[in-house]
């Protein structure tokens, strides 16, 4: 019975609240591994009413016990919530024994973000290699870090979706909800040139005339911001980070930026602005005689 339900609540989260294929996935394979471990510890295949407080709370620990982190177990527990929600909103259950639930407390992680002078370095004195795929990995970097895009977004930005009289791009993003994001009169012609040289009729980046897949864009990246930063995470969506938080320290407005980065509420914009308070701190104590 436990399992019965899992399929119409994953059908019911992709129809009716337009999650990404990439959160339906995660969201499976949470669902499954609870599943499982119903039926290995407790014997539990079909009863879901059998399921309760405490047998979700031996899960928790069993979790923590495996080295999970308090982050991921956390969003296990989000994802263990919505699926007890929708079963009492459609009649299956009458108690949800997820409301006695507390998640494990975790510590507050500030996004890593490239230094200022470190993605100046990469993108106008490292060299790329001098070929079609040399200069599209330096334009995939310079993308990422001008627009503040996800990766999913940037696999999927198409020609149709660049507005090169106004310079503007339109992302779809999360949910399916649309958002313009302008940029300069040099992003602009460096786009033209390398759509031109290639003949891009469909996606802007390609492989071998091909959508690009998100682990050959994530090692591109990963490659050559190992050339230029020490920070530990390399990967695409440092330069998101790093693009919110310059744009922060520049004076750029809260609210624009979470309209850029097409955040559905201000909260997961304002962690950017630990790091901002972070570098007025430093700021402080170099300049200030009394620090």
């Amino acid at each position: 019975m436990f399992l019965m339900y899992i399929d119409v609540f994953l059908n019911f989260i992709k129809t009716e609240k337009r999650l990404s294929s990439h959160t339906i996935k995660s969201y499976t394979s949470d669902l499954n591994q609870f599943s499982k471990f119903l039926s290995d510890e407790y014997n539990i295949n079909s009863n879901i009413h059998q399921v309760n407080f405490q047998i979700i709370r031996s899960w928790i620990v069993f979790l923590l016990e495996n080295n999970l982190n308090p982050r991921s177990v956390n969003r296990k527990i989000s994802v263990l919530k919505s699926y007890y929600k929708f079963l009492i909103q459609e009649g299956h259950l009458s108690y949800n024994p997820m409301m006695k639930i507390v998640s494990p407390k975790t510590s507050k992680r500030l996004p890593c973000f490239v230094d200022k002078d470190d993605i100046q370095n990469l993108l106008d004195k490292v060299k790329f290699e001098n070929n079609c795929i040399g200069r599209r990995d330096r334009l995939i970097i310079e993308f990422f870090y001008v627009t503040g895009i996800r990766l999913s977004e940037l696999i999927n930005v198409k020609i149709s979706d660049i507005d090169f009289n106004n310079n503007y791009l339109k992302v779809l993003g999360k949910r399916n909800k649309e958002r313009l994001i302008p940029f300069t009169n040099t992003i602009t012609n460096k786009l033209k040139s390398y759509v031109n040289e290639n003949n891009i009729t469909e996606y802007l980046f390609t492989n071998k005339g091909k959508k690009m897949y998100p682990k050959l864009v994530y090692r591109l990246v990963k490659k050559h911001l190992n050339l230029v930063s020490s920070i530990d995470n390399k990967g695409p969506h440092v330069l998101r980070h790093t693009f919110a938080t310059h744009m922060l320290n520049n004076g750029a407005d809260i609210n624009a930026i979470k309209e850029l980065l097409g955040h559905s509420n201000l909260n997961a914009t304002q962690v950017y602005t630990h790091n901002s308070i972070e570098k007025l701190k430093s700021v402080y104590n170099q300049a200030h005689p009394r620090a």
